[in-house]
């Protein structure tokens, strides 16, 4: 058995991609000044795209621990950018919601993104980058049938 392993082999390249999209948009919420850390930021945007998610859920999507999401949402709620709800089907639970207050942080996060993304596409076909997001975006739907996820969460198993 071979031990040597080919970093252009798909899954490498994949993950790379995102650890590196990952690295390049924190190094820019950074440098930009941004009034929020890199992972409450994060935290946010997943809050926004969740509309209404229970931290464990959070947590699983951001692949940090519990405490971890626990910490970005008790600062993210004294500014007032997100606020605990009820979770109506389990009254122990709490759901989090992004507030009116967080719109403002979460257009400055996705420019940013969005800018970094864009040069990260830079000299990509825009036929090319159409397919490509196609793929992306299949493997994920297989992946999520395949985990027996919520494509609503993104992640969190049915």
């Amino acid at each position: 058995m071979s031990r040597t392993v080919d970093p252009d082999s798909l899954g490498f390249v994949i993950t790379d991609v995102g650890r590196l999209l990952r690295a390049a948009v924190e190094k820019s919420i950074v440098l930009n000044g941004t009034d929020i850390t890199p992972g409450e930021a994060r935290a946010l945007i997943h809050i926004a795209a969740l509309n209404g998610g229970r931290q464990t859920v959070l947590a699983e999507r951001l692949g940090v621990e519990p405490m971890t999401v626990s910490g970005y949402v008790d600062r993210l709620e004294q500014r007032g950018l997100v606020e605990r709800r009820v979770d109506p089907s389990d009254r122990r639970a709490r759901l989090v919601y992004a507030t009116d207050a967080a719109d403002q942080v979460i257009d400055e996060a996705r420019a940013v993104a969005g800018s970094v993304l864009g040069a990260a596409m830079e000299g990509v076909a825009p036929a090319d980058k159409a397919v490509f997001e196609a793929v992306l975006r299949s493997m994920r739907g297989s992946l999520q049938s395949m985990l027996g996820c919520d494509r609503s969460t993104s992640g969190q198993a049915a």
